[in-house]
């Protein structure tokens, strides 16, 4: 795996949607990790940094996507990274929710598997000019 291969990380307690995202996103050339909760997640992103987290909002244990969103945006070493909060909540109070965390998309299940392609390669194309603007710069982008 090179340095600079995009990376995705898919969070959610459903094997089955899982396997559903990674099948979707297979024409990518990129690593996929997986987690099925909150903490897994957060051990994942901490240890390869992935470009683009697609993230459930509603999982077992004390933490929910929501929260994990909301680290991550508070984190001066993450907040660059590109969230997808996949809900099957499709309120409009409940999509304030995930914006409220700073979410970069939030999509409603059943999503359209091309409106998910249309999200994830609107982050990797946002991960290649943050790269490009630090490359000229010399600088990173907080």
């Amino acid at each position: 795996m090179s340095g600079n291969e995009l990376r995705i990380l898919i969070v959610d307690d459903n094997p089955d949607l899982r396997k559903l995202v990674r099948m979707t996103l297979s024409y990518l050339d990129a690593a996929v990790y997986e987690a099925k909760n909150a903490e897994e997640a957060l051990q994942v992103i901490t240890k390869e940094y992935p470009q683009i987290v697609i993230l459930d909002v509603m999982m077992p244990g004390k933490t929910d996507g929501i929260e994990v969103c909301r680290q991550i945006k508070s984190s001066i070493e993450m907040k660059w990274m590109y969230v997808i909060l996949l809900s099957a909540k499709g309120q409009e109070r409940d999509i304030q929710k995930g914006l409220s965390a700073i979410c970069d998309a939030y999509l409603v299940k059943p999503f359209s598997p091309l409106e998910l392609i249309g999200e994830v390669e609107k982050g990797a194309h946002t991960q290649e000019v943050s790269c490009a603007i630090t490359f000229e710069t010399g600088s990173t982008i907080i």
